[in-house]
């Protein structure tokens, strides 16, 4: 058994997450990439954020199709098995039929997690050469019998194994992009490695399937060294293998169920896992959450931002306060909770410096910050929104956007304490401002600066937007979190007065939805303020009006 060919530790890391209590079988990808293994030379990228479960299938991949070991223990309870067994008349429909017994643990394996390497080096000359030394050693250990040439290179060797033997290889290459990201790695190095990788798998005899994953999508425009012998798939351009990334609806459901099972004192909500995690989208149309976070929430009985903290997110500030104000005032709208129209492109990846509005865009998809959709972008879930609302707050040359953001923590304080004046105050000055971020013409774009100027009460409120509630639909309902603080919800007006939306709310009565949402959660709450906000288009003046909710 090698370090990188026909390893056992990819199947040490795969047993681990089908024993864990909140696996979810997509074993059926294996289904898919049958056809591709046996017709040989095929190559695919799928490529997915951080922490979309990109590991977790590329050892699955390894664990299945490796000669290393006898996965069938793991296999034989998962739905590649089930599904072949339960649809024989399924498979003798088609011209070819695909056993699974006929792949398992049948290939010679090469898995290599870059990470790995790249962490252990500190140059991208000694990551390189670290990786193709063991890779030629376990070639050498493998195949005795074989004669490679004395000076001869891992793909020579490679070759010269299959010209002797006529075995072939499945290459699992995770995480293919991480060297891009190292601080080491220069413009002439990425070209190098790009090189490499596809000297090491273009128009190669000996290759069944190469199967990477990464963050970055491979350039396709480049110069001939571009690895384009391989078919990418993206989560927001192509919708093929979308299901078995990321955990669906129902998944969650399932996890979900299996949570109440597990846990004595339950404290995450099924509708807050949602809130948190929810609000990815594949080309394909279908909802994802993101996996890590709700794994992490259920086995912690504890909501919290687990992908954030889970790598480098300086990512998001250097985006942010990139110096472009259509930048800033997009993601101003997206704090918001507005979507903004965006182009969305795959960038070169040999391209590390983005500088137009649909590169960076383009970016914050990729890395997951954003979620892609019918031609526009939004921040997808709390877990994020409350990463990017962290940022406004903190980035001071932001100017305007920042000062708003800062100044919510007043616009807060003055609500709870009835200080309409400092309210409009606030308001007027969103207005004010030289740089308007909207045109302020309808209750929309004032929905949207009412937003962002409560941008604090998000630490200690969950907020509705739009919500049905008693006889209609309510502009914000804010829920405290904390038991006993003080609820509100707030009506806009354009062209009106703060006193025809209170009475709106009375009338509706939208304190019914408020009430019986604090009831389901058992929670005692503090007074429930009716707030106010007209705008005059006219005189350009904000008036607030703020009365505390005496009875239904």
């Amino acid at each position: 058994m090698g370090y990188y060919l026909n390893g056992t530790q990819v199947f040490s890391l795969y047993e681990s997450e089908v024993n864990s209590p909140y696996f979810v079988d997509k074993s059926l990808l294996l289904k898919e990439l049958f056809p591709l293994v046996k017709a040989g030379n095929k190559h695919i990228c799928i490529t997915r954020p951080r922490r979309f479960g990109k590991s977790v299938m590329a050892a699955m991949v390894g664990s299945f199709f490796s000669k290393g070991i006898d996965s069938s223990s793991i296999f034989d309870e998962l739905n590649i098995t089930k599904d072949f067994f339960e649809n024989q008349e399924d498979f003798s429909k088609f011209s070819e039929k695909y056993d699974y017994r006929d792949f398992m643990n049948k290939y010679n394996v090469i898995y290599i997690n870059f990470i790995e390497a790249a962490n252990e080096s500190d140059s991208y000359k000694e990551f390189i050469t670290m990786t193709k030394d063991i890779l030629q050693d376990d070639l050498h250990e493998a195949f005795p019998n074989v004669r490679f040439r004395k000076k001869g290179t891992a793909i020579q060797d490679m070759r010269m194994v299959y010209e002797q033997t006529k075995e072939r290889f499945i290459l699992v290459f995770d995480e293919w992009d991480c060297i891009f990201h190292k601080n080491y790695t220069t413009d002439e190095d990425r070209r190098s490695f790009l090189n490499w990788l596809a000297a090491l798998t273009k128009d190669k005899g000996y290759i069944a399937l190469s199967y990477m994953t990464g963050v970055l999508p491979i350039a396709k425009y480049s110069s001939g060294s571009t690895i384009n012998n391989f078919d990418e798939y993206t989560m927001a351009a192509q919708p093929k293998y979308s299901e078995y990334f990321g955990f669906t609806e129902g998944e969650v459901d399932m996890l979900y169920s299996r949570y109440l099972e597990n846990e004595t004192s339950p404290t995450v909500t099924r509708e807050n896992l949602k809130l948190w995690y929810d609000g990815y989208h594949t080309a394909g149309g279908i909802k994802l959450y993101n996996p890590r976070s709700v794994v992490k929430a259920l086995s912690n009985n504890c909501l919290a931002s687990y992908w954030v903290s889970s790598g480098p997110y300086s990512e998001i500030s250097t985006y942010i306060v990139n110096d472009r104000d259509d930048i800033k005032k997009d993601v101003a709208l997206m704090v918001s909770g507005e979507t903004v129209p965006a182009s969305v492109e795959e960038f070169a990846v040999t391209a590390m410096t983005l500088k137009t509005r649909n590169e960076i865009m383009s970016a914050m998809v990729v890395y997951g910050f954003l979620n892609y959709e019918n031609g526009k972008v939004h921040i997808p879930n709390k877990e994020l929104m409350d990463e990017f609302a962290k940022t406004i707050r903190e980035k001071e040359n932001l100017g305007y956007i920042y000062e708003l953001a800062v100044a919510s923590d007043r616009m807060l304080q003055a609500t709870l304490k009835g200080d309409t004046n400092t309210m409009e105050k606030i308001l007027q000055f969103a207005h004010d401002t030289e740089t308007p971020l909207l045109d302020y013409n309808n209750e929309t774009e004032l929905t949207a600066i009412v937003n962002l100027v409560y941008l604090s009460a998000r630490e200690s409120y969950y907020i509705d937007r739009e919500d049905k509630a008693g006889e209609g639909y309510v502009d914000f309902i804010f829920y405290p979190e904390n038991p006993g603080d003080d609820g509100i919800i707030l009506e806009l007006k354009v062209d009106d007065t703060p006193e025809t939306a209170i009475q709106q709310i009375k009338d509706k009565k939208y304190a019914l939805k408020f009430q019986g949402k604090m009831a389901e959660k058992k929670r005692h709450i503090g007074r429930i303020l009716m707030v106010g906000i007209g705008y005059n288009k006219k005189s350009k003046e904000h008036h607030c009006k703020i009365e505390i909710l005496k009875n239904l």
